[in-house]
């Protein structure tokens, strides 16, 4: 059905010149998402999560949440048998549990290209790049505001990245651009420069509404009214607190059958309890009220539970990064997240170092293996982040991607499979021997060990003779090689001058609005 729409949809839209563009693309390897075989690492008791899930029921029972300025919502919760007070919400026990039943536990994210599509939840994996910085950096002119040009380059470094499932969505402010406007044109760089599954707008409404719109002129409305295309990040302001905004976006979202990430923003010991349990309780109570919330609007609209959570120092409030009370709480909300049989998103390439460094490494490879091992299903922030979110870096966005490299080939496990077992291999070379030039490895060492595209592996004097660089030297050369090879995805041209027109109509019908 799916693939006959989108026949259908590319023979509408003036098929020759498409498909003479199609023709002539530079093809762009990209991994598929990674499907697990190995297994989750699992560190709370079940004791310990029938305590954790029945402090979070009684949260919502007892405690509450809040819908802010949002009079609608309030009258569905009330319809749907809670306990309104103002702007508090209060569920009896098991009412969220009973309403987040109708969420699918795995659901299909739709790419232009189909061959890129990802499936979101069960034991895969789906990686997306960094998520929201208003500023960027690279060596040569360090950090700065970003631009919509900077937008349009970590788009096309998303397209041309082997390991990166999934183009993201507000990859950095582009601030060169009204706040009013500048989802159009993110929206429409995703559209265009890359054929990878992407995000909508979500930081008002009416922008949601435009990313459906403008969907449907990608794919064709009634594919979009039946098919899951975006994915979309849905705060909550934590503690317990869901704005008009936010809930406004994913109200948009969720009518429309479109994919929302219901997540916690939580930095422990100033936005939840400093300690593991109680941020899990607080956690659980919040992700429980939000996709319950989803499913009033729209019973089996596809979400996603969310856990976006770091501790802070208690010397300067600053928020940290890789730290084992974050890993803590990943593991743990995994387990939470298997035990409501819906898909998670949490991790990433966590720093808060304000260079791609050494801090940045140790805490990036911290936080990424810990969502490999947690059994995070939707990735966000997989590279690039940098100076604790407020920053995306050109260079750490393509060591990121490279080392996502890593998590692929952990995730494979290991085979043991007559070839795996490579009896064949030891009865040849012996006692003394080697391996080099046995039939095994002849017939395994292009896909035996996994090869980064990025370090530097030669000896002293050829590295010397190279020039010396270090790992940010290399990402720099990386970036600017990635962006020169760069080719723009073919798009049928008929549907190139839709969004077009559409983004420049939107953007005649309202002032410029800068706040």
């Amino acid at each position: 059905m799916a693939e006959a729409s989108a026949r259908s949809r590319r023979a509408r839209g003036g098929g020759g010149a498409a498909r003479r563009a199609e023709r002539t693309a530079v093809s762009v390897e990209t991994a598929r998402y990674i499907e697990r075989n190995i297994p989750n690492f699992e560190i709370l008791s079940e004791e310990a999560l029938e305590i954790i899930e029945h402090n979070a029921e009684t949260v919502l029972e007892e405690i509450g949440v809040n819908f802010v300025q949002n009079p609608a919502a309030l009258e569905r919760w009330r319809q749907a048998g809670a306990d309104v007070q103002g702007e508090r919400v209060r569920l009896p026990r098991g009412l969220a549990r009973q309403l987040i039943a109708t969420a699918p536990s795995q659901f299909t994210q739709h790419a232009r290209n189909p061959a890129r599509s990802v499936e979101i939840g069960g034991r895969n994996l789906v990686l997306a790049p960094v998520y929201g910085p208003p500023f960027v950096h690279d060596m040569e002119h360090g950090r700065r505001y970003a631009t919509l040009e900077d937008f349009r380059n970590f788009v096309r470094l998303g397209y041309m990245s082997k390991w990166l499932h999934h183009s993201g969505g507000t990859v950095c402010e582009p601030t060169d651009v009204p706040v009013n406007k500048r989802h159009l044109d993110m929206l429409h760089a995703h559209m265009t420069l890359s054929d990878k599954p992407f995000m909508g707008s979500v930081t008002e409404p009416s922008r949601a509404q435009d990313s459906v719109d403008m969907a449907g002129l990608l794919f064709g409305e009634d594919f979009v009214r039946d098919n899951t295309v975006m994915t979309n990040l849905i705060n909550v302001n934590s503690p317990m607190t869901f704005d008009d905004v936010m809930m406004g976006s994913l109200e948009v979202y969720a009518s429309n059958n479109q994919a929302c990430i219901i997540s916690p923003f939580i930095v422990g010991g100033a936005m939840a309890p400093t300690t593991v349990a109680g941020t899990l309780t607080q956690v659980l109570a919040e992700v429980l009220a939000g996709i319950a919330y989803s499913q009033l609007i729209r019973p089996g609209a596809p979400v996603i539970a969310g856990a976006f959570v770091t501790s802070i120092d208690m010397n300067s409030g600053a928020p940290t990064f890789g730290t084992p009370e974050a890993a803590h709480i990943t593991y743990g909300m995994g387990q939470l997240a298997r035990r409501l049989r819906l898909p998670y998103r949490s991790a990433g390439s966590f720093t808060g170092s304000k260079l791609p460094d050494a801090q940045a490494a140790y805490e990036t490879a911290n936080s990424l293996n810990m969502g490999l091992l947690s059994g995070v299903n939707f990735m966000l922030h997989s590279c690039g982040w940098l100076e604790g979110g407020l920053v995306a870096s050109f260079e750490k966005f393509v060591m990121d991607a490279d080392q996502l490299g890593v998590l692929h080939h952990l995730a494979k496990g290991v085979y043991m499979d007559e070839n795996g077992q490579a009896m064949d291999a030891i009865r040849e070379v012996g006692p003394g021997g080697h391996y080099l030039g046995c039939a095994h490895t002849q017939a395994n060492f292009k896909t035996a060990f996994w090869r980064s595209d990025l370090l530097d592996y030669k000896p002293y004097e050829t590295w010397i003779d190279e020039g010396g660089r270090d790992t940010m030297a290399l990402a720099n050369a990386r970036v600017k090689k990635l962006l020169t090879d760069y080719q723009q995805p073919a798009l049928d041209p008929a549907i190139n001058e839709a969004l077009s027109d559409y983004v420049a109509r939107r953007k005649e019908s309202m002032p410029d609005a800068f706040s």
